[in-house]
């Protein structure tokens, strides 16, 4: 089946949502003045699914436990909540998932899981993104993910449901299903069953798009980009041809983005999301992955274009136009779900490169505001004692007793479904052996602290590390901030928050609330 077409969604149209502004928090707090008057640009940087012990954990296996990611030099520390809520209401769903977090700090509002950019009763939000292109920032979003996926489909799109992505519609990845299980009837506004890549290809709310997911696109939208004025690095197929298919396609290189001087751009490296690092690493020299940018390669390309642009509605000699730039470590989410300690690792290093580049250029600009942080937690990643185990593994599982005070023992409310997967756990012993990725024991590293010849995955290597679960919690993350207006950020504060801070940042005033 083709998509739907698009028939609603026109520059006016997304110019009216926007002038129409964005719900915000009531309870949004008010934004420290350290010159915030200074401020052109916000570069905003999220490790998807990164939590504080992600963070711990990447610094003792790079850095050694006395040693500190770029992140943590940031002077302004604080944490987020980031809860969802159920649809049709406000009641919070304590553990969200990607696409509502990204509408809470994109729109100011709270939604249900699996919405982008509507709030929790459909209703469509405009975003940050779409209010500074509509005010003459230059804007760019860039992703190790699918640029069609929840985290930065949010800024630059409306769907009721993130699979909506394309490239074709269907009623199961665009709208929601009823209590009884049918499908609930299209919207007035069609563009909320829009495929997200068709959304993307023809709003041109973002000046620059680097990431995954050419396989989401098709020759037409090629053509809709190129009308607005983009330079497309690679091709997203051949119109002669019926559909787009891989052979047809031609993904995007580093090369093509370090030769990429347009006003506009956009990139697609892979035809799903780009290569995890540890993956690429071991890859022949020869292997088209090879080929992919980095997520720092892209946030530094893109901070250089966004930079450049020169004429049209940007000018940076006027104040308070400069630009608002998204960048998203996606991986680290997507390997804390696969529970691979070695490759989550490696995610959040490249992940903090990429910080690392935006830093130097703030330091080195003077009017940047850089925000790092993350949509929510992953797995519920933990780092414990070298030689001890999760209690599922436990030889002799903790009793709740204290033999000092019997009024504190109890019967602990836990949860059990029954008896351990022998495949994957048999308790101290790993069911199907530790090179099984699939298996619950810790997953050891050794970390510049630790002797020569230790070795990953010995008993002798320092940093021991396990898993909750393979799904998100609902733990706070934290957030680091550095540049003028930074000490906003250093509070303990709810997502949605964000949204107001931000936009205060880039336009000197709160955003209009509801």
């Amino acid at each position: 089946m083709r998509r739907r077409p698009l028939k609603t969604l026109t520059v006016l149209a997304i110019a009216s949502a926007v002038a129409a502004g964005s719900a915000v928090t009531a309870n949004s707090a008010p934004q420290q003045s350290d010159s915030r008057q200074d401020i052109r640009n916000v570069i905003y940087l999220l490790g998807d699914g990164m939590g504080r012990t992600h963070v711990t954990a990447a610094r003792d296996r790079f850095m050694g436990a006395g040693g500190k990611l770029t992140m943590e030099t940031l002077p302004h520390t604080g944490a987020v909540a980031t809860y969802a809520v159920e649809k049709n209401s406000a009641k919070p769903a304590l553990v969200t998932d990607s696409a509502s977090s990204a509408t809470a700090w994109a729109s100011g509002v709270k939604t249900y899981n699996a919405a982008i950019g509507v709030d929790a009763y459909e209703k469509k939000t405009g975003t940050l993104m779409e209010q500074a292109h509509a005010a003459g920032f230059a804007t760019g979003n860039v992703s190790t993910a699918e640029v069609t996926d929840a985290t930065p489909a949010a800024q630059f799109s409306h769907a009721l449901l993130r699979g909506c992505q394309g490239p074709v519609y269907s009623d199961a990845a665009c709208l929601p299903k009823k209590d009884d299980g049918s499908y609930e009837a299209a919207p007035a506004d069609k563009t909320l069953i829009t495929p997200i890549a068709e959304q993307i290809a023809r709003n041109g709310t973002a000046d620059v798009i680097l990431g995954g997911g050419l396989a989401r696109f098709e020759p037409d939208d090629q053509k809709a980009l190129q009308a607005q004025g983009y330079q497309v690095l690679g091709s997203f197929g051949d119109p002669k041809l019926p559909a787009q298919t891989a052979a047809s396609q031609q993904v995007a290189t580093k090369s093509d983005l370090d030769k990429a001087n347009g006003k506009k751009v956009i990139g697609l490296f892979n035809r799903g999301n780009l290569t995890v690092e540890h993956s690429k690493a071991a890859l022949p020299a020869d292997a088209p992955q090879k080929q992919e940018p980095t997520l720092a390669d892209m946030t530094r390309k893109s901070i250089q274009l966004l930079t450049d642009r020169k004429g049209g509605s940007y000018d940076r000699g006027k104040p308070k136009k400069g630009f608002f730039l998204q960048v998203e470590g996606a991986q680290i989410d997507k390997r804390s779900h696969a529970n691979d300690a070695a490759q989550t690792l490696d995610e959040i290093k490249a992940f903090d490169d990429a910080v690392k580049a935006a830093y130097e250029f703030a330091k080195k600009d003077g009017h940047t505001l850089v925000i790092v942080t993350a949509d929510h937690e992953c797995a519920g990643f933990n780092i414990i004692e070298k030689g001890t185990y999760t209690n599922a593994e436990a030889v002799a599982p903790p009793a709740n007793v204290d033999a000092g005070n019997p009024a504190n023992n109890g019967a602990p409310s836990r949860f059990s479904s029954g008896a351990k997967d022998p495949v994957r756990s048999s308790g101290i012993v790993n069911g199907a052996g530790s090179g099984d990725t699939k298996n619950f024991a810790p997953a050891t590293f050794r970390t510049p602290d630790d002797p020569a010849g230790v070795k990953d995955g010995s008993p002798e290597a320092s940093l021991w590390l396990t898993y909750l679960s393979g799904n998100h919690t609902g733990a706070d993350v934290p957030i680091y901030a550095y540049g003028p207006g930074g000490s906003a950020f250093a509070a303990s504060q709810i997502n949605t928050e964000l949204y107001g801070k931000m936009y205060r940042s880039l336009f000197g005033r709160s955003p209009q609330q509801h």
